[in-house]
């Protein structure tokens, strides 16, 4: 989003280009059922005028009345299905709404080839629990604001990673050690970090162990990779 406007397909192209590994994107429903990528319950915040703006939550409308939207630069929210057509690379795919699960459970069924490269992801428990009954072959991963999150998770992270069938854990940096994170591993869960904003992000999760970090300028975050293991190689 810091080079191209968010969760558009030009954007996830431009990042592809710069050489990130996977991508991070959110997933709604429309009121028509078509599954679609944008973050926010409204387009208040990324539509590129008024026309886009006081429209009511994305789940009232159709997709139809959201596509006519410009989100910066002439582009339109884009379905969830045009982004698998776009993308090669790994995607975190994060569920922002529960209801859209069972759509997104019969696109990933109807395409097996994109189904090998997608980490379904929420903050929510209940919407991993329910990709796991309706897609249990496609992984999932837990995001936290940070550990031990109890507020959110009074019975403990690890009990949820379990009960959901997660096989990575995202979190804050609130609460990260180096100890937490080995005995993540070890308990056979991949690490993430969010967000990653500097070179010092990145040094910490090298330092910490972490398998990648979610970044909102990827050629900033390339470059502060590069930076970091010239750093740790001297």
């Amino acid at each position: 989003m810091a080079l191209a406007p968010e969760n558009t397909l030009p954007s996830f192209r431009l990042a592809e280009q710069i050489g990130v590994h996977e991508l991070e994107f959110d997933v709604r429903l429309t009121a028509d059922g078509i599954a679609i990528v944008l973050h926010d319950a409204t387009l208040d915040r990324t539509a590129a005028d008024e026309s886009g703006r006081g429209l009511g939550p994305v789940a009232d409308l159709t997709y139809k009345q959201i596509r006519a939207v410009d989100v910066g630069d002439g582009n339109h929210v884009p379905t969830f299905e045009e982004v698998l057509d776009a993308t090669t690379v790994s995607l975190q795919v994060e569920i922002k709404a529960g209801e859209v699960a069972e759509q997104l459970a019969h696109v990933v069924s109807a395409r097996p080839a994109d189904a090998e490269r997608i980490r379904f992801t929420s903050f929510q428990p209940e919407a991993l629990r329910r990709m796991r009954e309706l897609a249990p072959d496609i992984s999932r991963g837990l995001i936290t604001m940070g550990y031990p999150d109890r507020e959110r998770h009074p019975g403990g992270i690890e009990a949820v990673l379990a009960e959901t069938g997660a096989s990575a854990f995202y979190c804050g940096w609130d609460g990260l050690t180096e100890e937490l994170v080995s005995r993540m591993h070890d308990a056979g869960y991949e690490m993430g970090a969010w967000p990653v904003r500097s070179v010092d992000d990145v040094r910490r999760g090298l330092e910490l162990g972490f398998n990648g970090g979610t970044v909102d300028d990827p050629r900033a975050g390339c470059d502060w990779l590069a930076q970091a293991i010239a750093e740790a190689a001297h």
